[in-house]
C-alpha cells in the first residue's frame, strides 16, 4: 500500500512558460515537498506580466438620462407666432361656426314658409337641373313621370341627330341654311320643352297642383303638334331639309344615298318620338280625370280670374 506523502503518478510537472530555461540550472532550485519536484526561479530574472485590462470610465450623474432641472431655450417670437395661429383659428372656428348657424336657421325658416330649395344634381358629372323622382314623386306617379322624362331625353335625341344629318347634307352642297336652322331648333327645342311642360309636370306631380296640369297639357300638345311636323317635315314654315322628315329623306335620297339614310334615321327617332309624346299626355289626362283634378283646376282659374278682375 502506498504511503501517504507518496507521490502521485497522474500528476504533471509544473513548468512556468515564463521562466528563463537558461538560467533553471544555475538560479533555480529544486525541491521536493509530498513527493512531487518543482523548481524555483530568480524572481529578478523573470519578465512581469503586461496588464492588458483597460482603466474603467468614470461613473455617469444620477441624473444624466432624466436631468428634468436642464433648460431648453425657447426663442420669443416663436412662442409669440404660435399663439397668434392659434388666436386666427380660433377665431376661424367661431367664424365657420356662425355661418353654419345662419344657413341653418335661413332653411329652418325656408322650410316654415313652404319654400323648397332645389339642389342642381342631374346629370351628375355636370349638374344643370334638379331631378329626383325617386324621392319627391309620390311612388304611384313615378311610372308616368319616368316616361315624360324619355319623352324630354328622345326630344334631345331627335334634335341632335338632326344637327348631324343637316351637317351632312351641307357637305354634300344643301346650303348652310339647314344647318342653321337645325341649331336654333336644338338651342330653343330643348331647354324651351323642359322649362314650358317638364317643370310643370315634375311640379304638378310633386304638389299634386291643377293649375300646373293645365300650363303642361297646353304646351305639351305644342310638343307633340312640333314633333308630328318634323316627322313629315313639309317646305311650309321653314326649308323643309332643315328636319328629317319623310319628305326631305325620300328627295335626298336619289342624289345623296348617305344624306338620304342619315335623313330616314332621323324620321324613325321623330316617329317613335311622337307615339312616346302622345301616350304620355293619354296618361296623364286620365290620371288628372280621375283624381278630381279637372274641378280643382276650375276652381282654381275662376278665383284667379276673379282676382285678376278686382
Amino acid at each position: 500500500m502506498a504511503g501517504r506523502y507518496d507521490s502521485n503518478p497522474f500528476d504533471e510537472e509544473d513548468v512556468n512558460p515564463f521562466a528563463n530555461t537558461s538560467t533553471r540550472g544555475k538560479g533555480a532550485g529544486k525541491s521536493n515537498y509530498g513527493g512531487g519536484t518543482f523548481y524555483m526561479t530568480n524572481p529578478g530574472s523573470v519578465p512581469p506580466a503586461s496588464n492588458s485590462r483597460l482603466s474603467p470610465l468614470p461613473p455617469e450623474p444620477a441624473d444624466f438620462y432624466n436631468d428634468r432641472t436642464a433648460t431648453v431655450d425657447i426663442p420669443l417670437d416663436v412662442s409669440m407666432d404660435l399663439k397668434k395661429k392659434e388666436k386666427e383659428l380660433q377665431a376661424k372656428e367661431a367664424e365657420l361656426a356662425r355661418r353654419e348657424n345662419e344657413l341653418k336657421r335661413k332653411e329652418e325658416a325656408a322650410a316654415r314658409a313652404g319654400i323648397v330649395i332645389e339642389v342642381k344634381n342631374w346629370p351628375a358629372f355636370f349638374p344643370i337641373i334638379h331631378h329626383d323622382i325617386a324621392n319627391e314623386i309620390p311612388i304611384h306617379l313615378q311610372r308616368m313621370q319616368y316616361f315624360a322624362f324619355a319623352s324630354l331625353l328622345g326630344l334631345t335625341m331627335c334634335l341632335i341627330w338632326n344637327i348631324i344629318a343637316t351637317t351632312t347634307a351641307w357637305i354634300k352642297g344643301e346650303g348652310v341654311k339647314i344647318w342653321l336652322l337645325s341649331i336654333i331648333f336644338f338651342i330653343s327645342g330643348v331647354p324651351g320643352a323642359y322649362v314650358l311642360w317638364y317643370r310643370p309636370l315634375y311640379n304638378a306631380m310633386r304638389t299634386e297642383s291643377a293649375l300646373k296640369f293645365g300650363w303642361f297639357f297646353l304646351f305639351y300638345l305644342v310638343h307633340i303638334g312640333f314633333c308630328i311636323y318634323a316627322t313629315v317635315a313639309p317646305p311650309i314654315f321653314f326649308k323643309g331639309e332643315s328636319l328629317t322628315g319623310i319628305l326631305p329623306a325620300i328627295d335626298l335620297l336619289g342624289d345623296h344615298i348617305i344624306v338620304g339614310i342619315f335623313y330616314f334615321i332621323g324620321f324613325g327617332f321623330f316617329c317613335l318620338e311622337s307615339l312616346l309624346s302622345v301616350w304620355v299626355i293619354q296618361q296623364v289626362y286620365m290620371y288628372f280625370r280621375g283624381s278630381g283634378k279637372a274641378a280643382q283646376m276650375k276652381r282654381e282659374a275662376a278665383a284667379g280670374a276673379f282676382r285678376a278682375a278686382m
